[in-house]
């Protein structure tokens, strides 16, 4: 019998910041599932940065999202129906067919996930994508060292909060991290044992930086004046990993680039954008790290839930407004 649901076509390419107008929800009837297929009830949505660049119709690294078709994203489900050995009814997995509230997809596609020690939420967040990305940034494009003074921005996203807790559980001599309001800077200081924290609507970032200078790493999640702030306090040698730039992301015009770029040849700077995917080398590594501090609770993370598939729009766009403590997600 078909499954009556709902999805979320992407139906304009924005311009600046998505509205409601450039998305469409769609009532599907989805068929059972073929051979070799499950059907999954979806229960939580992934919200990222990264699904503002796909909404662009331009060559990337990755393909644009088709236009009158159902958007793509982490999500986590309930099995409800397998023609498949691999999966049965019951099982909770991790797929990418998010933005709908259900989904068939071959059964290759989903990771059965263990849910007993963690919640299936967290496998989007801490212990997914963001976590990993944390991770590999650290550990394999910037090569972080024991004693190194670390700056994290966008401190209190999904990727920030994991990455600013890694760095310290490295053995990091001291971590810095940026966020957008007080009680942001609060938790990373409080909770997440970040030794410095700044809010940058404080003042320009140059000038906060300064008394935490110089800086061996810096992990970038924001671009922008961030970068340029980074680049004027890094130390000789020092190694910028380039993760994103969330600060130009729904810039109608390319943004002009950090004014100090011949910095990067007077400090002989390395500076190495990377993407998670490159790198699944290093996902068992991550999970058996991960996994370990999480048990001993020396890695904590918050979750924020807008709830249905109604909300997700919103979720998007409160990215980009600072709306989100850690991973942002939709419930259904």
């Amino acid at each position: 019998m078909p499954t009556h649901t709902r999805e979320i076509h992407l139906s304009a390419r924005p311009s600046g910041l998505p509205g409601p107008e450039h998305f469409t929800i769609v009532e599907v009837d989805l068929p059972d599932p073929g051979e070799g297929e499950v059907l999954v009830r979806n229960t939580f949505l992934s919200v990222d940065p990264y699904m503002r660049g796909r909404m662009n119709d331009v060559k990337s690294y990755t393909p644009p999202f088709a236009l009158d078709a159902p958007l793509e994203g982490g999500a986590v489900g309930v099995v409800e129906q397998s023609s498949s050995e691999r999966l049965h009814p019951g099982d909770t997995v991790l797929h990418m067919a998010g933005w709908r509230e259900h989904a068939v997809l071959p059964a290759a596609h989903a990771r059965r996930l263990d849910t007993e020690r963690v919640p299936a939420s967290a496998y989007l967040g801490v212990l997914g994508m963001p976590g990993l990305t944390a991770y590999v940034g650290l550990t394999r494009i910037a090569e972080m060292r024991e004693g190194d003074t670390v700056f994290v921005s966008g401190a209190a996203g999904a990727v920030g909060s994991v990455a600013g807790q890694v760095a310290r559980l490295l053995g990091a001599g001291k971590v810095v991290g940026s966020a957008g309001t007080p009680e942001k800077v609060a938790w990373l200081v409080d909770e997440l044992g970040f030794d410095a924290a700044f809010d940058y609507h404080d003042g320009p970032v140059a000038k906060q930086l300064a008394q935490h200078a110089p800086i061996d790493v810096y992990f970038d999640n924001v671009g922008g004046e961030h970068l340029e702030g980074a680049i004027f306090h890094m130390a000789d040698f020092g190694r910028i990993a380039a993760c994103g730039a969330i600060a130009g992301y729904n810039a109608e015009a390319p943004e002009p680039g950090p004014r100090n770029l011949m910095m990067v040849v007077a400090k002989r700077l390395t500076l190495r954008g990377f993407i998670v995917s490159d790198h699944q080398e290093a996902a068992s590594d991550f999970y058996r790290d991960a996994g370990g501090w999480l048990a001993a609770g020396d890695l904590v993370y918050r979750e924020t839930f807008l709830d249905g598939l109604d909300s997700m729009i919103d979720a998007f766009r409160g990215l980009y407004s600072g709306e989100n403590v850690g991973k942002m997600l939709v419930r259904l």
